[in-house]
C-alpha cells in the first residue's frame, strides 16, 4: 500500500485528526470548499436557465432564422417576397432545418371605448407551429389559422388585455392607415402571457389571409419565412446553407430575399445575454479563490500542528516529497468532503427552485417571474473537476513548507 496514502488515512480517520488547533481550521476549509462549489453550481444553473428562457421567448416570437425582403424598412410596414410552396420545400429539405412557416405583419391600432393602443397584427398560415403560444396560453384557445379565408379571430397577450380591459370573446376594432383608414373587427379567441413585454405589448396573432388582404398582397406573397433549426448550436451553419440558396435572389415581383438569424434581428437582447457569461466567470474565479485560500490556511495550520510528527518521519529517513504527499492526500480527503456537501447544497437548491419557484423576479425588468434554473450534467462535472484540480494545485506551494522543517528542532516542538 502507498505509505503516504496510508498515513494520511490514519490521520484523517483517527481521533487525532480532531485536535483543538486544527479542528476549527479543518471545518473552515471544508466549509469554504462547500460554499464555493454550491455557489458556483447555483450560479451556472441560474445563468443557463435564464439565458435559455429568454432565448426561447425571443425565438418563439420570431423563430431562429427569418427570410424577408431586403428592401423592407426597419418598421413593421414591410415589403413582401414570394413564399410559395416551392421555396418552402427547398428550405425544408436543407439539413438542420426543423420547420418552415410563413408570416405577414401589418402595424395598426386598437381602439376601445376607454383607450387605444398601437400594435402589430401578425398573420400566420395553416403550417404555423403553435407549441410556443400553447405553452404560454392562459385562457381560450389558439385560433385556426388559414391562408384562404379570414377567421377574424386573434390571440392577444394578457398585458394588452389588461390595458384595454378586454376579456375572452370580446370584439375589438382595429384600424390600419394606408391611403385611407381601414378598420377590422376581430374577436379575442385566446389570451397568452410570456412576460416578455417588448413583444407582449406589440403583437396580435391572426391568420395570414387577413393581413395579406390589408396589405393588398397576392396569396403567394408574405412578409417572409420563419425557420426553426433542430440544434441551436448549428444556427450559423444552417443560416449559411440558406444564404447559399436564397440570399440576394430576386422573386418574380422584384422582391430580394434577405436572410437574418434571430441574433442579428435582436442584437441588443443577445448582447445582454452575452454579458451574463462574464458575470459567471467573475463568480467562478472569486469562489475558487476563496475556497482555495481557505484550504491553504487550513493546510498551513495542520502542518504547523504536525511539526513534531514531520520531524520524527524525517529522522526515520522519510523524504520531503513523501511527507508532502501525506499532507496533500490529507487535503484531498478534506476537499472531497467539502465538495460532497457543496454538491448536495447546490443541487438541492436547484431542485427546490425548479419545482416550487420560491425565488421570484419582477417580470417587467427580467422578462420572467421567477429565478429559472437548468441543470447541465457536463458543466456540473466540469465544475467539480475544475474545483478539485485548482484546489489541489493551490496547495502545492504551501506544502513546500515541510522541506524547511529540521528534524532536530521539530522533534522538540510542542
Amino acid at each position: 500500500m502507498n505509505f503516504a496514502l496510508y498515513v494520511a488515512r490514519r490521520i484523517y480517520s483517527g481521533k487525532e485528526a480532531g485536535k483543538q488547533v486544527s479542528k476549527p481550521a479543518i471545518r473552515i476549509a471544508m466549509l469554504g470548499i462547500a460554499i464555493g462549489l454550491a455557489v458556483m453550481i447555483v450560479s451556472v444553473a441560474v445563468v443557463i436557465g435564464f439565458k435559455n428562457e429568454i432565448r426561447s421567448k425571443v425565438v418563439g416570437f420570431g423563430s431562429h432564422i427569418q427570410i424577408s425582403n431586403f428592401d423592407s424598412s426597419l418598421s413593421y410596414e414591410t415589403r413582401p417576397v414570394v413564399t410559395n410552396d416551392s421555396i418552402m420545400k427547398v428550405i425544408s429539405s436543407l439539413q438542420g432545418v426543423k420547420h418552415v412557416q410563413r408570416f405577414s405583419t401589418k402595424p395598426g391600432m386598437i381602439k376601445t371605448n376607454n383607450a387605444f393602443q398601437g400594435m402589430v397584427l401578425k398573420g400566420v398560415g395553416q403550417e404555423f407551429d403553435p407549441t410556443f403560444f400553447r405553452k404560454h396560453l392562459l385562457e381560450g384557445e389558439i385560433p385556426s389559422f388559414s391562408d384562404s379565408s379570414s377567421s377574424n379571430e386573434v390571440l392577444i397577450s394578457k398585458s394588452l388585455a389588461n390595458k384595454l380591459r378586454l376579456k375572452l370573446g370580446d370584439k375589438i376594432l382595429t384600424y390600419f392607415i394606408q391611403s385611407e383608414v381601414r378598420a377590422r373587427k376581430l374577436t379575442v379567441k385566446g389570451i397568452y402571457q410570456t412576460n416578455f413585454s417588448e413583444y407582449d405589448n406589440l403583437f396580435l396573432l391572426t391568420d395570414i389571409h387577413t393581413v395579406n388582404r390589408l396589405n393588398h398582397w397576392d396569396p403567394v406573397q408574405s412578409t417572409g419565412l420563419e425557420i426553426q433549426v433542430k440544434n441551436y448550436d448549428e444556427l450559423n451553419k444552417v443560416a449559411q446553407e440558406i444564404y447559399g440558396h436564397v440570399d440576394k435572389q430576386v422573386d418574380k415581383y422584384g422582391g430580394v430575399y434577405y436572410v437574418q438569424t434571430i441574433e442579428e434581428l435582436n442584437p441588443s437582447v443577445f448582447a445582454w445575454l452575452g454579458l451574463l457569461d462574464m458575470n459567471v466567470w467573475v463568480i467562478l474565479i472569486l469562489m475558487i479563490g476563496v475556497a482555495g485560500f481557505t484550504m491553504i490556511s487550513g493546510l498551513l495550520i495542520i502542518i504547523l500542528e504536525r511539526t513534531n510528527m514531520i520531524g520524527i518521519l524525517k529522522a526515520l529517513g522519510a523524504k520531503n516529497f513523501g511527507i508532502r504527499e501525506i499532507f496533500l492526500y490529507f487535503s484531498v480527503f478534506l476537499i472531497g468532503k467539502g465538495m460532497l456537501w457543496g454538491n448536495i447544497v447546490g443541487l438541492l437548491f436547484c431542485f427546490i427552485q425548479s419545482k416550487f419557484q420560491i425565488f421570484k423576479l419582477n417580470p417587467e425588468t427580467y422578462y420572467i417571474d421567477h429565478v429559472p434554473v437548468e441543470f447541465n450534467i457536463w458543466l456540473f462535472l466540469l465544475l467539480n473537476i475544475g474545483t478539485f484540480i485548482v484546489s489541489v494545485l493551490m496547495l502545492l506551494g504551501p506544502s513546500y513548507l515541510i522541506s524547511r522543517i529540521h528534524p532536530a528542532k521539530s522533534i522538540q516542538f510542542e
